[in-house]
């Protein structure tokens, strides 16, 4: 009896596919990262690694700072507001979890720059939410929240919310009742209960949630450009200035490739912390 493996031979197509559309890429803004500017832009291949020692300049370490801590709010608020929504959808009927998951994916089914464009109409100074709190007598005179690090948190917050409800939904949607109740019967607290029960088994579900809020809002270019405008920049919309504004390809190359480190970074830890074993 032959006990050779044979060649998986039906993954060269798309292991090749990847290779050519994405390894090819990298490898070529990889090379671009270590050249030169030219005089009037473009490319100089006079190597160098000026690119990646002038990120350490103040205002380039200002604007990772920005983006890292807008991320991590981010994450943070959508860990907060996801985790009732998808532990309330785990524990609803059957029958209505189809329906409560549809309307969490609903924002999906418009473009996200029209949705954006949206908020731009809500939190301007003549917009909705200015317009109703002053009918309310809330307020005397409209909020500035425009162009600011709010409006840009508002709107990732909203961007990214289902991401962190779908995977806790996931991993709470399996939670054992009987754990929940043998707990209630052991005369668990609600803080004992959530902190010793749901939190440890929902582990995975919100671990695979904040890695996938916190590397899009980390990148996020969309967002900050149009609510944040020119006062908000992040890491994301610094790259595109380096490579159609001010046409460094060499410098916007290697803050693509710092922030792909961040990520990077974020995805080990993911998988170091074990979210690898909730997708199995």
């Amino acid at each position: 009896m032959n006990t050779k493996k044979s060649f998986p031979w039906l993954i060269v197509p798309p292991a090749a596919t990847l290779i050519f559309l994405f390894g090819v890429p990298l490898l070529l803004v990889l090379a671009v990262s270590f050249a030169s500017r030219g005089t009037y832009g473009g490319i100089e291949w006079v190597g160098t690694l000026t690119n990646y020692t002038s990120i350490a300049d103040l205002l380039y370490l200002r604007i990772f700072w920005r983006s890292v801590w807008l991320a991590v709010v981010t994450t943070a608020i959508c860990l907060v507001m996801g985790f009732p929504m998808a532990y309330a959808i785990a524990r609803a009927p059957k029958r209505r979890q189809g329906i409560l998951l549809l309307l969490v994916i609903i924002p999906f089914w418009t473009n996200f720059l029209v949705r954006t464009y949206a908020w731009m109409f809500i939190l301007r100074t003549e917009g909705l939410l200015n317009t109703v709190l002053m009918s309310l007598g809330l307020i005397h005179e409209p909020l500035n929240i425009l162009f600011t690090d709010w409006a840009v948190l508002i709107g990732l917050v909203y961007g990214y919310l289902p991401f962190m409800v779908l995977p806790l939904y996931a991993a709470l949607e399996r939670l054992d009742p009987s754990l929940i109740e043998a707990a209630w019967d052991l005369y668990a607290k609600p803080v004992q209960v959530f902190t010793r029960v749901v939190l440890p088994l929902s582990k995975p579900g919100v671990i695979a949630g904040c890695v996938l809020v916190f590397i899009p809002s980390l990148g996020a270019y969309i967002t900050p450009d149009l609510l944040g405008g020119a006062r908000t920049m992040m890491i994301g919309n610094l790259i595109q200035h380096q490579y159609l504004v001010v046409r460094d390809w060499p410098f916007g190359s290697a803050l693509s490739f710092v922030l792909m480190a961040g990520v990077l970074a974020a995805v080990l830890y993911y998988l170091r912390a074990g979210g690898a074993r909730s997708l199995t």
